[in-house]
């Protein structure tokens, strides 16, 4: 495995945006043409592209580009969907710094308490890393009548207990043995650290003074469920400000304005390939995606076209939201893949 590439730290002189965001100019070597070009046609609308409703560019610690569709702005909020499990991620890892929950051993998820039970040795590293074995579709256009699946889970029969509905799921492989994409993973893991906090407020509490306070982000909200989880695995509203806040304090190493708010090396967990997927286009971290390559590139997403991209390499945070579906995905990732390209001749030689 190659080494990571370095994460910068914030240039001198740039304010952290803990209250108000830096604005500045694109630098020198930046192709402003073609970040121009990019934006007019992203929010053109254009049948290949459906739907942007907010882009912001984050390089070297300021906003240098952000533009918002028709009828909002930059105080509205957007739905995360996927993207909150990278903050489930943040908040797992404040309570392993605490050391309030263990990457080893058994996750202790109540339901595979029987040591007989082939569950019983899931691990937090293995559900972080998508590599727990349960079989569940993630699928959000087919729904099963036969599998646990996201949609039943979200919006069917689980959506009262959406961690006790994927826990019930049998094995489909020895766990850490295979890589799968799960949403009732996810909300799994929101199930153990709402155990460890107590309540919902609790998590919220937590999640706010902890994280979001700290970094300026005062605009996300979460949904729980009838049972008290923290939809973790789709379910934070934000601005889009407030989502580049995250992946700013990500791009920084978990650390803010001199203050360390994630535990050491967290950010190197999530963002750390532990395996390929999609034909090695994408690759996946721990509750993080990443891109392949010498940029360093990951990135928090999720359904319908949300992305927060973290670009070490460049110094850039990159945020588009929108409602885009599923199948325009490859367009959606070669505009992105072009607009990162524009700010490449900003690194140097």
């Amino acid at each position: 495995m190659s080494d990571l590439v370095p994460l910068p730290a914030q240039p001198a002189g740039v304010a952290w945006p803990t209250d108000e965001w830096p604005e500045g100019r694109f630098a020198p070597g930046v192709d402003a043409g073609l970040v121009s070009e990019l934006f007019e046609y992203a929010f053109s609308q254009p049948e290949e592209l459906p739907q942007t409703n907010a882009v912001l560019v984050v390089h070297g610690g300021e906003i240098v580009a952000e533009q918002y569709a028709e009828g909002l702005d930059a105080m509205s909020t957007h739905i995360s969907w996927s993207m909150a499990k990278s903050v489930l991620h943040a908040l797992c890892g404040l309570l392993v710094g605490d050391g309030r929950l263990s990457l080893d051993g058994p996750a202790g998820v109540a339901a595979w308490d029987d040591a007989s039970d082939p569950r019983h040795g899931i691990t937090l590293d293995q559900l972080l890393k998508m590599r727990d074995g349960l079989d569940f579709l993630e699928d959000y256009v087919a729904d099963s009548d036969t599998q646990r699946n996201v949609i039943s889970m979200l919006f069917g029969e689980g959506k009262e207990d959406v961690a006790g509905y994927a826990a019930a799921a049998p094995l489909a492989h020895a766990p850490g043995e295979t890589f799968y994409y799960s949403s009732g993973t996810s909300n799994i893991v929101s199930s153990l650290v709402s155990q460890i906090l107590g309540s919902p407020q609790e998590v919220e509490r937590t999640l706010r003074e902890r994280l979001f306070e700290p970094v300026g982000m005062r605009s996300p909200t979460l949904r729980f469920d009838d049972a008290g989880t923290w939809i973790g695995s789709s379910f934070v509203f934000a601005t889009a400000r407030d989502f580049a806040r995250f992946g700013l304090l990500y791009l920084r190493d978990g650390c803010w304005q001199g203050q360390r708010i994630l535990p050491e090396g967290w950010v190197d967990h999530g963002r750390r390939m532990s395996d390929v997927a999609e034909a090695e286009v994408y690759s996946y971290g721990a509750h993080w995606w990443v891109v392949p390559g010498s940029l360093g590139t990951f990135y928090a997403g999720g359904y319908n076209g949300q992305r927060i991209l973290m670009v070490p390499a460049l110094d850039l945070v990159v945020v588009r939201l929108g409602v885009t579906p599923i199948e325009f995905a490859p367009r959606l990732n070669g505009w992105t893949k072009r607009l990162v390209d524009a700010f490449r001749g900003s690194a140097g030689p």
